[in-house]
């Protein structure tokens, strides 16, 4: 079955939503996708702590995802692993802003080499344990390879995206991530996490 929403038995197909939101500006779809989305986000922002900032995370991404929808591409991931990326994105975005990132920012080590799918997207909100440690490691990485890192892994853009928008050869681009995902993987197997 093509339809990503019927195919795992949790009703509607996003894809085909978040197409007629891009392609027709569709309210009523985008509705569906709030509906579903918004309080799963809310959730999520309140287990990471932004009891106060929830509902502000609930706005940035829907209105993101209202904006984007027409970069949304059901063949690099499911609807929801868009969506969560996307809130990832806008949390560190937020807690930038409010001066407080240093002390909340947080970052499955899973998140970075594999986001989590449909099923597991839930227990992965709710674990933590590492999410300290991955924190401070990001925060270590060189500026240009922590910018190649956040575009490509948390706004879900593609290399030759990133490459184009930091003007930047897509062989650089994708050196940066490499030399990232190797400093990374070194700085956690330290901490055996």
């Amino acid at each position: 079955m093509s339809e990503q929403g019927t195919a795992k038995g949790d009703g509607p197909d996003w894809a085909k939503l978040l197409s007629k939101v891009a392609n027709e500006g569709d309210t009523a779809a985008f509705r569906t996708v709030y509906d579903y989305f918004a309080p799963r986000i809310k959730a999520y922002a309140i287990n990471q702590g932004m009891h106060q900032q929830a509902e502000e995370l609930v706005q940035e991404v829907m209105t993101s995802v209202w904006r984007n929808a027409d970069k949304y591409r059901d063949s690099l991931a499911s609807a929801s692993t868009w969506i969560f990326t996307i809130t990832r994105n806008q949390r560190i975005d937020l807690l930038r802003k409010k001066s407080r990132s240093k002390a909340e920012i947080t970052v499955d080590t899973e998140e970075l080499w594999q986001i989590p799918t449909e099923d597991t997207t839930i227990r992965s909100i709710q674990a933590g344990s590492t999410e300290k440690k991955m924190k401070e490691s990001i925060g270590e990485l060189p500026e240009e390879q922590m910018i190649a890192v956040r575009k490509v892994y948390y706004e879900g853009k593609t290399h030759q995206e990133v490459a184009e928008e930091l003007n930047v050869p897509l062989g650089t681009l994708k050196g940066r991530l490499r030399l990232s995902m190797k400093k990374l993987r070194v700085m956690l197997e330290a901490t055996d996490l």
